[in-house]
């Protein structure tokens, strides 16, 4: 006797029996669009059924039992279209895979909403509807005439307004890949935006997607954005913001990005394009025909670099995307790039558009700062050398590379000089921030210890900034929090050679590419100009053993002709951040003006929201396996409605913030 007849398996099959090649694409999107794309040959560990296990009709004889039901012969006999995948006859392998992904997006995000319409019609009407892009552009424009109206003319101001005018102007080149290399300072959020709501209106493209990789400054850029454009016309989707806890049209948005303007992490976005879970598809077909500003795009992951390049030139190719790179420290992604057998195939040479006509002009405008090494690229500093030199400053900020490292520096440091580490939650390093800007403008004694939680994002202005040895865009980066505004002549940045070397791994190599820049073209490394991350980038690129780690290419494309995919097994391997080994905490913060445990009871007793999780947000501390591991086992968290909570008030100290040694006297 037959039981519940799989429909997915009775589709599959009938795909492949009608339609040969054709229909075994289509065969993975029937058999998986409710458990996924499936594998087309099992991989140890993958779990779950192979395409050919779903299509094999021997057994189970789930067609001719599902034919039994004499479905519409419309559907049975419909004619296919005539066209080729992407208008190409013979199209490259390495598009495969995303063609099949975006039909399946398109399948699985009809099934939800069709389902939702006839079970569920309030929430389907309560959906985010499509934004006029023009009323955001005229919206935007009159922001950006305020502050250029309110700004006092300089060179510097002068220089942001000819970044602002040249973003609008080169808007109306063809859609494509493009690079914005603006300096530090230059106002590259704002440009960015005002290009892809140009362009995105010029071509009609339907929404503008900005990618962070930094979950810390994310919260900031889309605040910024909201504060423009109105909390409704702003998504932000992102892992600290888990849209099954959200309510009403942001988790409705957030399911299929159905938004005119989406602030997403790199995580987010690249993990989705490679994705198989039809919950993590559904949103792709909505990049299709957008504009993706990719903010600090040499923070692209370099052991996931391949794929991720691959795919942005397919975006751009095929499926109407197009794409910035903005950066003040722009990578080499064109042409081969690397050295021997461990080689990027990276954008056409030519393929990437940059938006600004002199950037080496521009970065003179906003070069605020002198470059010097403490003594040369191989002669090590003790931490108390470096102390000494730090406390002879009245104002000066020192970043280093490590949490420990910050640690034992702060520790030989006057009483009174401040730390800054992503063991504090946001609220309170935001308010340690502002402590800092205001002891600036009042010409107040400031010293700060920080990891590099202060390069990106922080409108932060010392006269010195000391920065253990690292890559030369880190470096630049750090060079950004000095003599910000220009109030002095020069700034002094001060690179050094810390005691040890950072474990091995991509930081060191970035480390001895740094070194090898200073070393090899001193005078071109402290300009801190384009060519110069150019040459770098040439320099870290040939340090690196590969640019694909998990070999997604060969899973994806090296059988792509015969359709022989494995989806499943490239999702498990493309993991830009492995989600097991990371986790948030909420911590017990309170100052004079904030508590965070008025929130946690609400937690407690009322249980997960989206309003409530985006105030826990602000409260939320990342921590490692073995960090939560340790946490838990010293009783010194708890789980609340699913969520890690601080549940000793002493695991949290008013300096460096969540305790993870799980030594309770280590801060006393």
């Amino acid at each position: 006797m037959m039981g519940k007849i799989d429909h997915s398996a009775a589709g599959a099959i009938h795909a492949v029996q009608k339609h040969a090649l054709i229909g075994k694409a289509l065969a993975y999107l029937i058999a998986g669009h409710h458990t996924g794309l499936p594998d087309w040959y099992r991989e140890p560990g993958t779990g779950g059924q192979t395409l050919p296990e779903r299509i094999e009709n021997k057994d189970h004889h789930h067609l001719q039992h599902a034919l039994q039901g004499k479905p519409p012969a419309d559907i049975l006999e419909v004619s296919l279209p005539t066209t080729h995948p992407c208008g190409s006859p013979t199209p490259a392998p390495e598009l495969m895979h995303l063609w099949i992904r975006m039909l399946y997006s398109c399948l699985v995000d009809a099934d939800f909403l069709d389902t939702e319409a006839f079970m569920n019609p309030d929430k389907a009407q309560a959906r985010l509807h499509a934004y006029n892009l023009s009323e955001l552009k005229d919206t935007f424009n009159h922001f950006m005439a305020r502050k250029q109206a309110g700004a006092k003319d300089s060179p510097v101001n002068r220089a942001r307004n000819l970044i602002l005018e040249e973003c609008r102007t080169n808007a109306a080149l063809e859609p494509g890949l493009f690079s914005l290399t603006v300096p530090t300072g230059g106002g590259k959020t704002l440009c960015s935006m005002a290009f892809a709501l140009e362009h995105a209106i010029r071509f009609q493209k339907k929404r503008i997607i900005v990618a962070i990789p930094y979950t810390s400054i994310i919260e900031q850029t889309a605040d910024q954005y909201r504060q423009i454009f109105g909390n409704d016309a702003v998504l932000e989707h992102h892992s600290n913001l888990d849209p099954e806890k959200g309510s009403g049209k942001y988790r409705l948005a957030s399911e299929n990005w159905d938004a005119p303007i989406i602030v997403t992490t790199n995580v987010q976005l690249f993990e989705s394009l490679f994705a198989a879970k039809s919950s993590a598809c559904r949103k792709l077909h909505n990049i299709v025909n957008s504009v993706i500003v990719l903010d600090e795009a040499q923070m692209l992951p370099t052991g996931y670099l391949q794929p991720v390049v691959s795919v942005l030139e397919l975006l751009a190719e095929h499926f109407r995307t197009s794409i910035v790179l903005c950066t003040a420290t722009q990578p080499v992604l064109s042409g081969r790039v690397g050295t021997g057998q461990n080689v990027l195939k990276g954008f056409k040479n030519d393929g990437v558009r940059e938006l600004m006509s002199d950037s080496d002009n521009l970065f003179k405008v906003f070069q605020r700062v002198t470059v010097n090494m403490l003594g040369d690229a191989d002669e090590r500093h003790e931490w108390d050398k470096i102390a000494e030199a730090i406390t002879t400053q009245r104002q000066a900020l020192c970043i280093v590379n490590t949490r420990k490292d910050c640690r034992e520096l702060h520790g030989l440091m006057p009483e009174d000089t401040i730390h800054l580490s992503a063991l504090m939650c946001p609220e309170h390093r935001s308010q340690v921030i502002a402590d800092i800007k205001s002891k600036l403008i009042d010409g107040e004694s400031v010293r700060v210890v920080s990891t590099q939680l202060l390069e990106a994002g922080v409108d932060i202005d010392f006269p010195r900034v000391y920065r253990a040895f690292s890559g030369l865009d880190s470096i630049a980066q750090a060079a950004g929090r000095c003599n910000r505004e220009g109030k002095h002549e020069r700034g002094d940045v001060l690179v050094f050679n810390p005691p040890k070397p950072p474990p091995p791994g991509i930081i060191l190599k970035a480390e001895q590419a740094g070194k090898e820049m200073f070393r090899a073209f001193p005078e071109l490394a402290t300009t801190l100009m384009p060519r110069a991350f150019r040459q770098y980038f040439s320099l870290y690129y040939g340090r690196l053993n590969s640019f694909d780690v998990q070999k997604i290419m060969a899973l994806l494309v090296a059988d792509a002709p015969q359709l022989n995919i494995q989806f499943r097994t490239a999702a498990m391997r493309f993991k830009l951040i492995d989600d097991k080994s990371q986790h948030g905490v909420i911590v017990r913060y309170r100052s004079e003006r904030i508590d965070s445990n008025p929130l946690i009871d609400q937690l407690r007793y009322g249980g997960p929201n989206r309003k409530l999780m985006r105030q826990l947000q602000r409260f939320s501390v990342n921590v490692y396996d073995k960090d939560l591991m340790q946490l838990r086992n010293n009783g010194l968290i708890e789980n609340i409605n699913g969520v890690w909570v601080q549940l000793s008030e002493s695991a949290y100290h008013p300096v460096f913030g969540l305790n993870v040694d799980a030594t309770l006297d280590y801060y006393w």
